[in-house]
Formats: structure tokens, sequence, C-alpha cells
């Protein structure tokens, strides 16, 4: 039996010091090692403080600029050194309400309408918070993160069609999803080989295909698979930004002709210039008939799914091999939030898995397990991401997440139907689904349209945003906010003429007479 006045031997040795050795540690010296705070309920009521600080800045977000630029004194202060001491908490927190919140990139308001950024939602806090507060580490073990996340997996299953054992990893966002995606669709055409022996497994040069719409991280992974993005075909596409079927046939039909091996089809769904779809359908039909891996690109488009009323749009989609998909954008789970949905589980675990000893499996225990998320992808150390999603579909619903970016859509046809009638502005690309894009008309040169935005930017009014079509810049918003309404397309309006006058002679005419715009203040 263990005798607690008995000391061990290695007890004792600790205890008396040896000459010329530091004293052993008080137990308040090993108190103070502790990262905890010393008051816990000081701790509590700075915290409470902090949540209900930002819970009333979210509720009043629009009464503040949509954007302002960092003051270079506030700059100044994130370029000094290391801290090496701390300092109180409430100190800290003084320093973020006055010198980090009011400068972060602004996708919670109304009028951020320049980039596909979810606005985020007060119950994903909360979740985000939450899920801090466990810390799990989710690459692997047996704990109830990842029964969290595969039940997230049978979700996004459920909502494109996929089979009930299909497979599925969050990410940081559909970039590296899609490049997932592509390591996927090599593993599978080359089998595990290429794991060790490289691409010379295949004889031929493996091609992938996507419209010239599609985002530039397809380019990316074709170059960090070691490809090449010179065998990335881009595919032209048709007047709404959709790819061409045909022309991708050609495409294909000429680099089998000459020897290469076409591998990997990339479909879009919701470009970024101008929310077009790619038909999906057909594309997994060509991908089918040359034996090809068909993937779709849904950063914020895939989530057309959850609505009834939108969801014919992106017929096909059930019939891909992968999907890659953002729950930050139309989903508004806070950043970050990407997810890779594949058909194949095998497939898909055969491209990650790994048999080194630190991750191999128990019976029982924590080290228990068949299938671990680090067995989808490259990731080991992961945070709980599906917790926020989880939180946010089960609080509000699949239904109203689903109506709100029907909403989104709605609000785009109204600012589009705007801008037809006023004859300053022409509209370059029909709004397809959620995102406008315009231009002054007549203006004297195209940094007019650039100047407009970056004045809106700066007085903190609006974020519109840049783009080009059909080789001329355009103006672009892309409405995705779940705070925006009619009423702010409005007053976005007003604020854009508005701005636009400034910057010419004669504003009265030119505000409503597109032949009258004068020449740009020098």
């Amino acid at each position: 039996m263990f005798d607690s006045n008995r000391s061990s031997p290695l007890t004792a040795e600790v205890l008396v010091s040896s000459p010329g050795q530091p004293e052993p540690a008080s137990h308040a010296d090993l108190k103070s090692c502790s990262l905890d705070p010393e008051d816990w309920e000081v701790f509590r009521r700075l915290a409470h403080q902090a949540l209900d600080e930002m819970i009333s800045r979210i509720a009043s977000v629009e009464e503040r600029p949509v954007w302002q630029p960092l003051p270079s004194m506030v700059r100044e202060k994130f370029e000094r050194s290391l801290p090496v001491e701390g300092r109180d908490l409430s100190n800290v927190l003084a320093d973020f309400w006055s010198n980090i919140e009011p400068f972060a990139t602004g996708n919670r308001h109304p009028l951020f309408m320049g980039w596909v950024h979810g606005a985020g939602t007060p119950v994903g806090m909360v979740a985000e918070m939450l899920s801090a507060g466990l810390n799990a580490n989710c690459g692997g073990r047996d704990h109830v993160g990842l029964e969290v996340e595969r039940q997230i997996t049978r979700w996004a299953a459920e909502i494109f069609d996929f089979p009930s054992d299909a497979s599925g990893i969050f990410v940081t966002g559909t970039s590296m999803a899609n490049f997932l995606g592509l390591l996927v669709a090599r593993n599978q055409l080359l089998g595990e080989g290429v794991r060790t022996d490289g691409l010379v497994t295949a004889g031929r040069q493996l091609v992938v295909y996507a419209s010239d719409q599609a985002h530039a991280c397809i380019s990316q992974a074709v170059e960090l698979a070691g490809i090449g993005s010179r065998n990335l075909r881009s595919i032209p596409t048709d007047w709404t930004g959709a790819l061409v079927v045909e022309e991708l046939e050609k495409a294909i039909a000429k680099d089998r002709e000459e020897g290469r091996l076409p591998f990997l089809i990339v479909g879009t769904a919701g470009t970024v210039n101008t929310g077009a779809i790619d038909p999906l359908d057909h594309l997994a039909d060509i991908a089918r008939a040359y034996n090809a891996w068909f993937h779709v690109d849904g950063a914020f488009g895939a989530l057309l799914g959850l609505s009834t009323r939108l969801r014919p749009r992106l017929k096909g989609i059930e019939r891909a091999d992968s999907i890659a998909f953002d729950f930050h954008k139309w989903g508004h789970v806070p950043y970050d939030c990407g997810f890779f949905l594949v058909r194949d589980g095998e497939a898909h675990k055969s491209t990650f898995s790994s048999p080194a000893a630190y991750l191999a499996r128990a019976k029982k225990g924590l080290a228990a397990g068949e299938t671990w998320p680090c067995d989808l992808g490259p990731d080991l150390s992961r945070g709980f991401r599906a917790l926020k999603v989880w939180f946010t579909f089960q609080t509000l619903g699949a239904n109203r997440i689903a109506a709100s970016i029907e909403r989104c859509c709605d609000v785009a046809r109204y600012l589009e139907e705007k801008l037809r009638a006023l004859p300053i502005f022409e509209i370059v690309a029909p709004a397809r689904l959620n995102i406008v894009c315009w231009r002054v008309r007549n203006a004297c040169h195209d940094d007019f349209n650039e100047a407009i935005v970056t004045d809106l930017h700066e007085r903190g009014l609006a974020v519109p945003s840049m783009t080009t079509i059909r080789g001329r810049p355009a103006i672009r918003a892309a409405i995705v906010n779940h705070r925006t309404t009619e009423q702010h397309i409005d007053s976005f309006i007003d604020a854009m003429i508005d701005v636009s006058c400034t910057q010419l002679d004669d504003p009265v005419s030119a505000s409503r007479n597109p032949d009258a715009l004068p020449k740009l203040r020098t």
C-alpha cells in the first residue's frame, strides 16, 4: 500500500538541494507558471463585458462606416516588438476596441458588396467562442468533435444528393478544397503509386479543363500539384460567363489527338466575376465519356442547393465526383470554414492516409477509430470548425439560410433594375445570380469608375469592387450579406451618384444625362 508519509528516492533527491544548484520550485512558483487568470471573477466580468460590447457593435453595425482606412498612428502600433511582459486584460481589450475592431474588413455591414464575403451571425460567434473553450484538436482520436464533423458530412451529402457514405472534410476554404479535389482526381487516375513515384507514373502529360472565368486558385492548384499551369485549358465562356461545352469538347479532342491525357474537368457554380454557373449536367456527361474526374468549384454558389427555388440551377452537381464550397460565404458561418465533399470515400482516403506510428489506431480508448480527418487531408492539427456549422444549422435551420440566399438574389435583381433605369449607368453583365456589374456610360476614361469605387470606400459609404468584363473595367457588387435590403440599395445608388458628381465639372446635368458627362477634374 502507498504510504503518503514516505518519500520516494526520486522525491527525496528533488527536495534536497545540491551545492551550486537552484532551489526547488515552491508550490506558489509552480502555480505562477499556469496561464489561467489569477482572478477568475475579474476575468469573468471582463469577458462578459467584451461579449456584450461585440454584440452591441454587431447590432448597430449600420451606424458606423462600412470600412475606414487604418491611420498611420494606429498602423505604427503594430510595428512594435514582441511584448516580454504581459498587460492587464482590460488594457488589452481597450486597445482592441480602439485600434482593431474599427478597422476590420467591414463585411458585417449591409453595404459591403465588393467581394463574396459572408457576414457572419451572432450565433456563429457564440459557437466559435465555445469551440475555443473546448480547444479540441479534430485531426484524429475518438471524441465528439469527429462525430459532429461526420454529421455535417452527411448533411452536405444530403444537400447535394450524394450517397450517404460520401466522405468530407473541413478545410480553410474553397481554394484548399479545390486543391484537394485535384489531388484525389490525380490519385484515382494514377493509383497510389503516384504518392511515391510522382507524375512519371502517368506516362503522358495530364491536362485539366476549366472555364476562362474559373477562380485563380484552380491554376494555383494545378501548379502546386506539379502538373503545371500550362496544362490547364481555359475554355471560352458565353455572354453570361458560363463555359461553352462545344469549346471544351474541341480542347479535349485536340489534347487526346496530341497524346495528352485529359483527367479533370472543373465546373464552376458561381463565377467570381458575374455569378455564372457552368452547364454542370453537360460537363458530367463529358467527364463520363472521357473517364475524367468531374469536380465542382461551388465556393458560394453550391449552397443554392439549400433552396428549392434555386436548386434547379445546379442541375448536374449531384453527378460530380467532388465538390468544394464554403460555409463561411452564403452559410455565414464565421471565417474560416471551407468544405470538401467526395462521392467515393475510399478514393478520398487513399489519397491522404498515412501509416505513421503516432497515428496508429487502438481497439479502445481515445486512440480508437477507423477513419480520422487526418486520413482525408494534409492537416493533423485542426480546429473544431464543425461546431460553428452545427450551431448555425441547428439554430437557424436550412430553410432560413435558404431564404437568406434567395433574398440576396432578389436584392441583386433590384439593384440591376435600378441601374438600368438611370441613363448614366450601363449594365455590362446580366445579374444571373447575386452579382451585378456596371460602369458609368460614356466616361472619358475607365479610371473614372475606379475613382468612384475608391471614393465610396474612403468615405465609408459602401464597398463595391472593380473587375474586368470583356477587357474593360467595371464596377461590381456581390450581394451576399443577409442584412442587405432594397433600402440599402437605394442609399447606395444615391451615394454613388453623389460621389460620381463630385468627380465632374457639371454634377447636375451629368447625374441623369450620360451625354452631358464632362471631363474629369484634373
